[in-house]
């Protein structure tokens, strides 16, 4: 089969096309005929070496992946040739990615589509990194509540679009931090209800603003860097924080006086160490759900590449000029 593979790690022109074995899949398993794929920074991140958690090379990147049930694996009840499916299934540690005609997932990862959803195939690969890594910080780690007053930054982001969905859908209100105005309109169409412009308000101001200076019971940390310090400084005492990129050094005295909890969510501990799989049919239910019914979706950039144009795509997202997620097409 062919395959977008990188051999070395480096810039965006490391990936090469190659010919490659087509694998069958083993216990558990089913082969996908694969439709769609979307990037991710943790892509980036690998390719580049900053990240050493990649496949074995030559490695087949992207974990996010839509496609067509082609092959059944021994032992495997729910699923046939045929299936319409997406995940978040590879890409990481022992396990290829999607950036190839065939990929190999284990079925505890995969969703079903059905008729009632009506976002298509395609366009699923958008989804499920970013809506595990959402759901786990917001519900399974910070225990989000109904009418809680949650912060959010970059709601336009990966990560931030779908968050802001999941916290609407579970009754909590929304903040959410962005750039310019264009954004804030995307913002409040994913249903955020308090808009803060980050580049002209102050975290003190916009604390006053929105909580009377108390600052925020959750705030989730989708950016990393210099925005930990702030999501620290938003947050209101006994506050819960989340975040999905700390590598980075930052002073914790203000988390001691504010007696706060920090929670960290990598979402490829469970491909990588084999921990928690019987689980993810849980997070995946979750998703479906909430497609069936209609209140999740995608914020798709507008730019969109095939798989042979990853060079492109990965250009595009460290240019930091993407809007939401950047779908890839076979």
């Amino acid at each position: 089969m062919k395959a977008m593979v990188i051999e070395e790690f480096g810039g965006p022109d490391v990936f090469v096309e190659r010919e490659v074995d087509t694998p069958e899949p083993d216990e558990g398993q089913v082969r996908i005929r694969v439709v769609a794929s979307s990037v991710n920074p943790l892509e980036t991140k690998i390719r580049s070496g900053l990240v050493k958690t990649g496949p074995a090379m030559p490695a087949i990147l992207n974990g996010d992946v839509s496609g067509v049930v082609d092959k059944v694996g021994p032992g495997v009840a729910g699923f046939a040739e045929g299936d319409e499916v997406f995940g978040c299934a590879g890409g990481v540690g022992g396990w290829q990615g999607a950036l190839a005609e065939f990929m190999i997932a284990d079925v505890r990862l995969l969703g079903k589509r059905t008729p009632a959803m009506e976002l298509p195939l395609a366009d699923c690969a958008a989804l499920p990194l970013v809506f595990l890594t959402a759901w786990s910080a917001l519900v399974d780690r910070a225990g989000i509540q109904p009418g809680e007053h949650v912060l959010i930054h970059a709601g336009t982001g990966g990560v931030g679009h779908v968050a802001i969905q999941i916290a609407k859908y579970l009754g909590a209100r929304v903040a959410t931090t962005v750039s310019n105005e264009a954004k804030a309109e995307q913002a409040r169409a994913l249903g955020a209800d308090d808009i803060i412009f980050y580049r002209d308000e102050s975290v003190e101001d916009y604390k006053q603003r929105l909580t009377n200076g108390k600052g925020f019971s959750l705030v989730f940390d989708t950016v990393g860097g210099g925005n930990v310090d702030k999501s620290i400084e938003a947050a209101a005492v006994n506050g819960r924080l989340c975040s999905i990129n700390t590598r980075s050094t930052h002073d914790l005295s203000q988390m001691h006086a504010k007696s706060l909890t920090l929670h960290v969510i990598f979402r490829s501990i469970s491909l990588l160490h084999g921990i928690g799989m019987d689980d993810q049919p849980r997070l995946v239910k979750a998703l479906c759900d909430m497609l069936e019914q209609g209140k999740v979706k995608p914020l798709l950039d507008t730019q969109r590449y095939k798989f042979t144009q990853i060079s492109d795509a990965h250009r595009r997202i460290e240019s930091g000029e993407a809007v939401g997620k950047i779908l890839l097409e076979r």
